[in-house]
């Protein structure tokens, strides 16, 4: 356990949706039922479909208790993390929990993979907004792209998400990922939107590749394209671009700040500006930070437009 104490939740994150968000690890790193091409967090170790209870919910809760207590802003409480948060068993009491502890919303950033499964739905019922994700119109895309576990099947999860879509009332959020010359020809575009409009979102978000993804060929598209993209979609339709800047003060010291750090790079590739953002410090003291962290803790790397991202080294 980091010194900080806290294991399974980390922020505040600058988000480019969400504005501060406080993220909750459910699931350990990387236990996934898909192996995305474009993943921030890399390859996926531990493809699954198995619904259990991955991290004890009593240890999740406790943290998310002293976290609130810490008097920091939030706009949303967010369940997402290192995997699949849909895997964990008791993701629904752990939501019931939270609304009974603060009035902050729930965030559920979801592959959707798990949403035709009964259990599932009611379990996220009592959340705020779910964003799931399609980043294909067809299943030898959805291969492709996704690679999910052997036992989904595309057409499945695509009417799991129209069920879903039927029984919740609140926000549902849809993003559609989108990676240079994979999916983003117009008639791959077109067989995304035919499905959109099934599923009927509230809102589609395109996003691209922004921080190092698990395979090189998974390159993001240009801003403009996104933008030409969108009057596809007959669905109000957004482009994700940037995050939202955090004006949070930090009243950490200097070896709280050293943990925060490693545990938002725990969980994303992070620029010196997002880690800045997230944690209330000026970038000229994350940079420092940064400097004494190198070699040992994390590693550079370059991507997109040459920027430096910042990653911790896995044990």
């Amino acid at each position: 356990m980091l010194p900080s104490g806290y294991r399974y939740t980390y922020g505040p994150v600058p988000s480019r949706r969400l504005g501060s968000s406080l993220g909750v690890d459910l699931v350990p790193f990387k236990i996934c039922t898909y192996d995305c091409i474009y993943c921030q967090l890399g390859r996926t170790t531990n493809k699954t479909i198995e619904r259990k209870e991955y991290i004890p919910t009593e240890k999740i809760i406790a943290e998310i208790r002293k976290r609130l207590s810490d008097n920091l802003i939030f706009d949303f409480i967010t369940l997402a993390g290192s995997g699949e948060p849909t895997l964990h068993s008791n993701i629904g009491r752990i939501i019931q929990t939270i609304k009974s502890l603060t009035s902050i919303p729930i965030a559920v950033i979801t592959n959707g993979s798990l949403l035709s499964e009964t259990e599932v739905q009611d379990a996220l019922m009592k959340a705020d907004l779910i964003i799931p994700s399609l980043d294909a119109g067809s299943e030898n895309l959805f291969q492709k792209v996704n690679r999910p576990h052997r036992d989904l099947d595309f057409n499945s999860m695509i009417n799991g998400m129209c069920e879903f879509r039927n029984r919740f009332n609140k926000s549902i959020w849809l993003e559609v990922f989108l990676i240079s010359k994979v999916n983003d020809p117009v008639p791959e575009i077109e067989k995304i939107a035919s499905l959109v409009s099934r599923i009927n979102p509230d809102k589609v978000q395109l996003n691209t590749v922004a921080r190092p993804p698990a395979e090189e060929y998974a390159q993001p598209i240009s801003t403009e394209s996104l933008m030409a993209i969108k009057n596809i979609f007959k669905i109000e339709t957004e482009v994700i671009n940037g995050s939202k800047s955090n004006k949070l003060q930090s009243t950490l010291n200097m070896a709280t700040k050293k943990d925060e750090i490693l545990t938002l790079l725990k969980r994303r590739p992070c620029t010196a500006r997002n880690i800045a953002d997230g944690l209330g410090m000026s970038v000229n003291e994350v940079i420092k930070q940064l400097d004494l962290l190198l070699k040992r803790d994390i590693t550079a790397i370059r991507f997109g437009n040459d920027r430096l991202f910042y990653k911790k080294n896995r044990a």
